[in-house]
């Protein structure tokens, strides 16, 4: 299982990223935000951090990168796409994902435990949780809000793809959405970390093993837990 994580200029948690999908056994292929190959990889993480600074909004000019272009364009054929964070920002100004996020309420950088409910088990990197699981993902964010129009909202609710809400809001996010996916299931985009989640040495949950199960399980490979 070759799991592409791609490094724009200020990521600061692709390291992290790599280094968990190497201790759930599969392999970290790096991807350089400048470059359009993605190097035969069966997934690809985007992760946290500030890309390009976060100059003009979160995401909005990595959305530009060559990386970002063929991303989209595997991502429009079925591959497996996990925006974690500053990852998700990037996915939904790249129109895989709708909404957008915006400052939390409060002007509050939140860095904590978060608890979660699982709202999705349907798609690539959720079927190794139950439909209304708690868990538990740390969070570090600034601009967490999760926000869209009415109509958004209402598709994103009748047709299931709010994926994970947040149990004790941190961010005034509509609706309590703390993930959410594209019709197709093979795009996720969340602001909680479950790259921070895999090792007990360092986490007080191991939630996020959960998402690598869910991809090998799809991906039709076997990972330890």
């Amino acid at each position: 299982m070759k799991i592409g994580v791609v490094t724009f200029p200020g990521s600061l948690d692709d390291d992290d990223a790599k280094r968990a999908v190497r201790l759930m056994g599969g392999e970290a292929v790096s991807l350089w935000h400048a470059s359009d190959d993605l190097k035969g990889v069966d997934a690809v993480i985007l992760p946290g951090g500030f890309s390009y600074g976060d100059y003009l909004r979160c995401g909005a000019i990595a959305r530009f990168s060559p990386v970002m272009d063929e991303i989209v364009r595997q991502a429009h054929q079925g591959l497996p796409v996990l925006g974690i964070c500053n990852g998700f920002q990037v996915l939904c100004e790249a129109r895989l994902l709708p909404g957008a996020l915006i400052r939390n309420e409060g002007r509050i950088f939140n860095a904590l435990d978060q608890q979660l409910r699982v709202e999705s088990n349907t798609t690539v990197w959720t079927s190794s949780f139950n439909t209304g699981e708690e868990i538990t993902i740390a969070i570090k964010h600034g601009e967490g809000n999760y926000q869209a129009d009415a109509e958004t909202l209402k598709e994103l609710e009748d047709t299931g793809r709010v994926v994970f809400r947040y149990l004790g809001n941190p961010n005034g996010s509509v609706h309590d959405i703390a993930g959410i996916s594209n019709e197709r299931g093979n795009v996720v985009g969340l602001m909680p970390h479950p790259e921070h989640n895999v090792d007990d040495q360092i986490a007080n949950s191991l939630d996020g093993k959960k998402f690598f199960s869910s991809l090998a399980a799809f991906l039709g490979s076997k990972l330890p837990l």
